[in-house]
């Protein structure tokens, strides 16, 4: 079976959309409409959008506290998101997650977490459900680098190796985990070398360049999916802004890394300008394509603001609704 050809326009668009959906968000989060915190994958949009295209739908995907990107390119519509992490009843869960609790089963998203490496798993028991029921689906997980070094990822890779699970870990490795440089943390320069631990492929990835990511995840998909086991991905990837956002103004001003790093990273390694550089380069749109293709994603993203900021909040009797609980346990006799 030979791979298949990066889709470029749907990748760069998948791209746009997360990065208007983050940029959105953030600036309804300064202007304290947005409740909470907001942790912002801008930077990592390539990792997203390129491992999620190629899945199909009733696929699996579990996320992480970073989720945005992940429940975007899944494909969990953008106006029931705004309207989640604006805490409104139209949310995809009717408000009472926020931005680090997403999820949409209608879409194969099992959620994002706010526990880190909790989402680990929880794809490993969907992959898991998947091989009983006799499917060919297949279950993501996507983690930082600083849930790599929690034990759910050790004892997850083992057992889906054993069992030769269909699950694909994706590593985000933005280098930094929260405030720490990831190096400070870990023993390893590259978390995919630890695959060879449990006999499994590890693959380091560029997570700037969107086609990179596309042609590795493609090649863990199908391998999973033919029956032959999981494939664990490290994307190296660099986040723009910071671990959750407001945070400059807690710790004055970026004090764990320069500002001069960033903007060196925003200049030469921003995953949109190389994907809109290849798009030039191979004529599939022009400058004037981009322009109109922004203007398009930006009318959706006001589309779902004003979606979201229309749907009522929630009321006090609705928070004891979709609670799910085990029946008592029988007295002894």
């Amino acid at each position: 079976m030979t791979s298949c050809q990066p889709p470029l326009l749907a990748l760069y668009r998948t791209m746009l959309t997360i990065r208007r959906f983050e940029e959105r968000a953030s600036a309804l989060y300064l202007a304290g409409r947005l409740p909470g915190s907001v942790h912002l994958c801008i930077g990592q949009e390539a990792v997203a959008a390129g491992v999620c295209a190629t899945l199909r739908r009733d696929d699996y995907v579990t996320s992480t506290h970073r989720g945005h990107g992940h429940c975007l390119a899944k494909g969990v519509d953008p106006g029931r998101m705004m309207a989640e992490l604006l805490a409104r009843r139209g949310g995809s869960c009717k408000g009472k997650g926020g931005s680090m609790h997403i999820a949409d089963p209608s879409v194969g998203l099992l959620g994002a977490n706010g526990i880190v490496g909790g989402g680990i798993p929880m794809a490993v028991g969907a992959a898991l459900s998947a091989q009983l029921r006799g499917t060919d689906q297949v279950a993501v997980c996507f983690f930082g680098d600083g849930a790599g070094n929690q034990g759910t990822f050790h004892e997850s890779l083992n057992l889906a190796a054993i069992w030769k699970l269909p699950v694909v870990f994706v590593c985000e490795n933005n280098q930094f985990t929260e405030l720490t440089y990831y190096r400070d943390v870990t023993a390893v320069d590259d978390f995919a070398i630890r695959a060879s631990g449990y006999g499994i492929p590890g693959l380091l990835v560029d997570g700037q360049d969107v086609v990179a990511v596309y042609e590795a995840a493609e090649a863990a998909v199908r391998r999973a999916r033919a029956g032959e086991g999981p494939t664990l991905l490290e994307c190296k990837t660099y986040r723009f802004h910071g671990h959750m956002e407001g945070e400059r103004f807690v710790l004055g001003g970026n004090a764990y890394r320069a500002e001069q790093e960033i903007e060196r990273m925003r200049r030469e390694r921003d995953p949109l300008a190389l994907g809109a550089r290849r798009l030039l380069e191979l004529e599939l749109l022009d400058q004037a394509g981009l322009a109109r293709l922004d203007a398009e994603v930006q009318a959706e993203i006001d589309a779902a603001v004003v979606f979201a900021e229309a749907s009522p909040e929630p009321t006090g009797e609705e928070a004891l609704e979709d609670l799910f609980a085990a029946p008592p346990m029988p007295e002894r006799p």
